[in-house]
């Protein structure tokens, strides 16, 4: 069992991680592609994504179900700018943390590792929907600063309706703009 679930989880990072870079490389942000997700193969990580490995989903939901937490993720979002969890800071004013923008290159990339997430985990059965559907239902317990969850949702309602390459499109128009 332990040998499946070492390249059982092997595989679903290298897939994943594959999918984000051809994302990436179409939205016109090869180097996020790059290095995206290179944490995940840190001990703190990869160790616990073979523990609890399934298939079907992130293993951090297991280790989470089972210890109430995943130290994995809190790793994992600690280090990659992708994560809207990682962008968040004390607030002088208010007295606690509190959800930040993110610029708008690791929302990029963050539409990028949403949809691969998607494809990976739903396989043969995936369409345009499933990030936009994944995304809703997660809206009321999600930590994320106002603009980056309206750009997000943005991006994943045109991929719903539009399709990938024309989200491509539009993204690649927006880093234009910005150089």
């Amino acid at each position: 069992m332990l040998f499946d679930n070492f390249f059982g989880h092997l595989k679903t990072v290298q897939q994943h991680r594959h999918i984000v870079l051809r994302h990436c490389i179409k939205a016109g942000i090869p180097w996020r592609g790059l290095t995206h997700d290179l944490s995940k193969f840190s001990p703190t990580e990869f160790i616990p994504g073979v523990k609890y490995y399934q298939g079907n989903r992130s293993p951090n939901e297991r280790e989470r179900e089972l210890f109430g937490a995943s130290k994995a993720w809190m790793h994992h979002k600690g280090r990659n700018r992708h994560h809207f969890e990682y962008w968040t800071d004390y607030n002088p004013v208010t007295k606690r943390n509190e959800p930040v923008k993110m610029p708008d290159v690791f929302i990029f990339e963050m539409f990028c590792d949403r949809v691969a997430a998607s494809k990976i985990y739903n396989k043969g059965n995936y369409n345009d929907s499933m990030p936009l559907e994944y995304f809703q239902r997660g809206k009321h317990r999600r930590f994320i600063e106002e603009t980056t969850a309206r750009k997000l949702e943005f991006l994943l309602v045109m991929l719903r309706d539009k399709g990938e390459d024309e989200v491509f499109r539009y993204i690649r128009r927006q880093l234009r703009k910005k150089r």
